[in-house]
């Protein structure tokens, strides 16, 4: 039998083990997706980009009136996604009706391999996608265009002869997306052109893109010196925003239609799944807190943001089920009642 104090060894042993083995074993995200969107889009420059869509967006849909773009999260699962949205539809009432849910999938170098994937397949790397960085292959695309192409897509009268609203929403990763995008977008010129009205519905990020140096939790900022690099900030932009000052980023962002989709519950600051890099810590503790204290920094700003709205969903925590199919989020949606907590 071991002494009291060769067990506690022996015990500690087996705990620092434990601990280097699970760090060095890949996170969820980094691992290949279970699912490959069975439709695919050329996105204009080379390569092709996997998606869901609820209808055969080949030939002309006249009866469809609002198309719902709906971003997975950082497991890339849009396969999940795409079943919320469709729930969502339901919900709302709109099953079958005069909307198309469409999930694009972003996927990593890993998922390509994986399935084998033909060579002209856009990637990125685990997590790159979210900012809109290059893709690593075929050729360096933004996943911004792919939303441009989508954008694109659904401006074409000759399809879409009838469509009055968009909306662009993500969550959890998918939210990072979402919210850049609202920066940065390019592709919703031409829906805004067309007389299309195009909202952004950003649900539970980890963290934003700030226009100024001011961040809620500035000792952790000053510490930090990326903290101001794109995506968490305006400096060190990708290739798709360099031809843009973040003047000119601020005043289209601004000008834009953009829901706030928060869970009340999305307070847990050891989220798995949450950023913990410095430059989301110097955002605030935890996804609520950084979603609130944005919203309120952007309402200080000079233009402040008369076209944001924050929504709270209440009792819900980091789950993009639950966020999209509640109250609020079929409001964000499809404009089915009202969000009790829109503020």
């Amino acid at each position: 039998m071991l002494s009291p104090r060769c067990f506690l060894f022996v015990l500690s042993l087996l705990l620092v083990s434990g601990q280097a083995a699970a760090q060095g074993e890949p996170g969820p995200h980094q691992r290949p997706v279970k699912v490959v969107a069975p439709e695919r889009l050329a996105v204009p420059g080379g390569g092709v980009a996997p998606l869901y869509v609820s209808a055969d967006w080949s030939q002309p849909l006249p009866q469809i009136e609002r198309a719902v773009i709906v971003l997975h999260g950082r497991l890339r699962n849009a396969d999940v996604y795409f079943q919320s949205a469709l729930k969502a539809q339901t919900a709302a009432g709109e099953a079958g009706k005069a909307a198309v849910m469409i999930v694009p999938q972003f996927l990593a170098e890993g998922d390509v391999k994986a399935f084998g994937l033909p060579p002209d397949t856009l990637r990125w790397t685990w997590t790159s996608w979210q900012g809109g960085e290059p893709a690593v292959g075929p050729q360096p695309a933004s996943s911004f265009a792919v939303l441009d192409a989508i954008l694109g897509r659904l401006a074409d009268r000759r399809l879409f002869p009838r469509l009055r609203q968009v909306v662009v929403a993500g969550h959890s990763g998918g939210g990072q997306v979402a919210q850049r995008y609202a920066v940065a977008a390019k592709g919703d010129a031409a829906l805004t052109a067309a007389g299309v009205g195009v909202r952004y519905v950003v649900a539970n990020p980890s963290s934003y893109a700030y226009f100024s140096a001011e961040r809620p939790v500035p000792a952790i900022a000053s510490a930090c010196p990326g903290f101001n690099a794109w995506k968490y900030g305006m400096e060190a932009l990708p290739p798709y925003l360099t031809a843009s000052a973040p003047q000119a980023l601020e005043k289209a962002y601004v000008a834009r239609r953009v829901i706030y989709l928060l869970g009340t519950k999305d307070t847990d600051p050891n989220h798995p799944a949450l950023d913990k890099s410095c430059m989301a810590e110097a955002q605030g503790p935890h996804r609520l807190a950084r979603g609130e204290a944005y919203v309120a920094t952007m309402r200080q700003r000079d233009s402040g943001a008369p076209h944001h709205n924050l929504w709270l969903v209440d009792g819900v925590g980091h789950n993009g089920d639950g966020m999209l199919t509640s109250t609020c989020g079929l409001a964000a949606l499809f404009d089915v009642q009202s969000c009790p907590s829109a503020r």
